[in-house]
């Protein structure tokens, strides 16, 4: 095998790993493009809710990358956005139902919202700027880092909530059960306080790189 072919195939695995890696930090979908606000303010309010929110977008991002990818050289670009909808919308009732199958509880906590994923911003800007463009290798790497920077994004949220909200996280008692709980931790406001504290956070670590830097 020679140099260059060498070289071209480290630059080839490269360019997926930072494909993966992107969507962890530098595009986070949440605390850097700021993406799907509905679900991150809305059903973060314990950790349980946060996870399976994240899984279910991650499942539904990924998968409608893949058929995306597939197929972007035969869908016409006059009707792209209504079927990248139809493609996203499948996939959202598949999940739908496997959400139902597993836990009733846990779908009727979640709501509209699992229905929600088809109008999530973050899925259909990747269809769009990415997935329709891209092979099927980076089109999965892709949706695999910006669905686990989600989901990490989430459980940050879900987390927090929880433990100041409720004292437990995934409903394990972790702080005294003296502990005066800050009800408005589960409430709509504390999903934007949170969010608030997140953002500030990540923000002062992205400045205090690029000072090092």
């Amino acid at each position: 095998m020679s140099v260059a072919v060498k070289e071209n195939k480290k630059a080839k695995e490269q360019k997926s790993t930072d494909e993966f890696i992107k969507g962890l930090w530098k595009e986070n979908p949440v605390f850097v493009q700021v993406l799907g606000m509905c679900p991150v303010l809305a059903v973060t309010n314990t950790s349980m809710n946060a996870l399976a929110m994240g899984l279910a977008t991650s499942f539904v991002l990924l998968m409608s990358n893949i058929l995306i990818s597939l197929l972007r050289n035969f869908i016409p670009k006059q009707v792209r956005i209504s079927s990248y909808i139809l493609i996203i919308a499948t996939f959202v009732t598949v999940i739908d139902y496997v959400i139902q199958a597993i836990s009733v509880e846990l779908h009727k906590s979640l709501g509209a919202f699992i229905s929600l994923i088809v109008v999530n911003c973050l899925i259909l800007s990747r269809a769009e700027a990415f997935a329709s463009k891209n092979t099927l290798k980076h089109s999965i790497m892709d949706a695999l880092g910006m669905g686990v920077g989600f989901t990490f994004a989430l459980l940050c949220l879900g987390v927090v909530r929880e433990v100041f909200g409720s004292g437990t996280v995934f409903d394990m008692q972790i702080l005294p059960e003296n502990f005066q709980s800050w009800i408005i931790m589960i409430l709509p406001a504390g999903g934007f306080f949170t969010l608030a504290f997140w953002l500030l956070f990540f923000n002062y670590l992205k400045e205090r790189k690029a000072k090092k830097s």
